[in-house]
């Protein structure tokens, strides 16, 4: 019994002497002899992301930092590890997204990927997005007829969204490598593409659709609220486990994210992340969600934006105001357009170009005023983004009524149609359809959720006979926000665009609260 205590007691101490000052979990350790071979990540200089092929350990090092202190913390996502020195560390990247590193106060995001992708020149991307547009929009205009029997039944703005989504897939590209271009696409394509597309605008057209678009963009927020606790009420009954967890991983905390993506935006996804303190290494697999559920179901919008006639006919949808101004709109430019010039091509694009930058020079003090309030920095009013978009669409507005308006004989809308499907064929590029077999059960769960969200907006489409535009963009509205929402609208037609923007904005406001409220319910039927 004696010795058994003193070998107890030997471990014991050994323990001590040799464990670090904290305790140490899986992913953050501290460097040793031979860890000199690992890549190297310099601390305030992430690089454009990590290769998991190569490695799935590195090195951080912290070259250029120098403290008096005794001691430095430094957490990887959830792992805490105390430091006696400035000596590097080793972390280890479990999965691929985006992982959160802080030292003494300050943070930095690295990125991870699988596999570094074929093609890595970001020119040579677009390249490769571009021609995917170039074949969608020869073949489905060609007169052979196996191609129309084709797009009879595939929608040719679907496929600018697959093609990437297959290039995606095959390892051809990534999103992550070449994110800039998403970057670029959102921050001022798709501005510019808001104020082509609305300085034409008939708003009293738009006003005179009606009620219907509020009230099933409210069905699709509600579906949203109510859809996250009946996934979780249906998914544990055959694996508890997917939805269980406590503390910092209780998995409603990483579904209440997804609430705020899918009624708000980035946002209000990411204010649900700071209120409800989500473990940043679990993150990743909500946001997987977030892109496999949302680009499914988006994918089936753009199929239905094609085949608009039937659906409204099953849903016996009085769809005369939409038709009449698609009509009204189509009549304007025609009576108006011209054989633009490249005199007239430069002045759109800089009217264009102008609003989104005054847009984002606005936007930027904006943000600085809100962010100061602290009762709102966890709001869409601190979001850059929310701003941008709002301040182009009211530019867009508001040439409405000038002369402005007449940009449209140039082509304004057709220019900002061209935008709006470089926009497409960026988020096609986020969707790797691999990912469905990463994490199925949990992808369940955002299946069911957002089949109970599409079954409550068929059933008051069907109720109130809403045409299937009604329910299309008050959806996307919900789900995709102002990135995606006015696509959506313009595979309608491209004068509707501003429609999906409007509601759009309506979900940065609501989506906040109505993720609060979802987070809640979620908690309480949480096994």
């Amino acid at each position: 019994m004696k010795s058994v205590l003193r070998q107890l007691s030997f471990l014991f101490i050994s323990f001590m002497v040799l464990a670090p000052l904290s305790v140490k979990a899986e992913g953050v350790r501290l460097s040793q002899e031979g860890d000199e071979d690992l890549p190297v990540i310099v601390w305030k200089n992430a690089p454009k992301y990590v290769d998991l092929s190569v490695s799935k350990d590195y090195l951080v090092d912290f070259p250029s930092l120098q403290s008096d202190a005794e001691s430095f913390t430094f957490v990887s996502n959830e792992d805490t590890l105390t430091l006696e020195t400035l000596k590097p560390v080793v972390v280890h990247f479990d999965a691929d997204g985006e992982h959160v590193f802080r030292f003494n106060g300050e943070k930095m995001t690295v990125a991870a990927i699988k596999k570094a992708p074929l093609v890595k020149n970001d020119a040579f991307v677009f390249g490769l997005l571009m021609l995917c547009l170039a074949i969608v929009f020869f073949t489905s205009t060609s007169d052979k007829p196996w191609l129309k029997k084709f797009y009879s039944v595939i929608p040719a703005l679907l496929m600018c969204y697959l093609l990437p989504a297959i290039l995606a897939s095959l390892g051809v590209i990534n999103s992550v490598h070449s994110k800039g271009l998403y970057f670029v696409a959102t921050r001022y394509m798709l501005p510019t593409a808001l104020v082509l597309m609305t300085l034409s605008i008939d708003l009293k057209g738009i006003i005179n659709l009606g009620p219907k678009s509020l009230i099933m963009f409210f069905t699709g927020t509600l579906g949203i609220i109510l859809g996250g606790p009946i996934a979780i009420l249906i998914v544990s009954t055959f694996s508890p486990e997917t939805i269980g967890g406590a503390g910092p991983e209780a998995v409603w905390k990483g579904l209440a994210t997804l609430a705020g993506s899918w009624i708000g935006g980035g946002a209000n996804q990411t204010a649900m992340l700071e209120i409800y303190g989500y473990a940043q290494s679990k993150y990743g697999g909500m946001v997987l969600v977030d892109i496999v559920v949302a680009n499914i179901w988006m994918a089936f919008l753009l199929y239905g934006a094609g085949r608009a006639d039937k659906i409204d006919k099953w849903l016996k949808a009085d769809s005369s105001a939409i038709a009449e101004l698609q009509v009204k709109m189509e009549n304007f430019t025609k009576s108006i357009t011209k054989n633009p010039t490249l005199r007239d091509l430069i002045v759109v694009l800089g009217v264009s170009f102008l609003a989104t930058g005054l847009a984002h020079f606005l936007s930027k003090l904006a943000v600085d005023g809100f962010s100061s309030i602290d009762a709102l920095k966890d709001s869409s009013l601190t979001s850059g983004f929310f701003w941008l978009i709002v301040f182009a669409t009211t530019f867009g507005l508001i040439m409405s009524f000038t002369k402005a308006r007449n940009l449209e004989a140039f082509g304004a809308s057709k220019m900002g149609s061209v935008f709006i499907y470089i926009l497409v064929a960026t988020i096609g590029m986020k969707m790797d359809l691999r990912q469905v077999f990463d994490n199925p059960l949990l992808i369940v769960v955002g299946l069911i959720w957002m089949a109970f969200h599409a079954g409550l907006l068929f059933a008051v489409a069907k109720m109130i006979r809403a045409p299937f535009f009604f329910l299309a963009v008050g959806s996307k509205a919900n789900v995709g926000g102002a990135a995606s929402a006015p696509v959506v609208a313009a595979a309608f037609h491209p004068s509707l665009a501003p429609v999906g923007v409007l509601l759009a904005v309506l979900g940065y406001a609501l989506g906040t609260y109505g993720a609060m409220f979802c987070a809640y319910l979620m908690e309480t039927v949480a096994p």
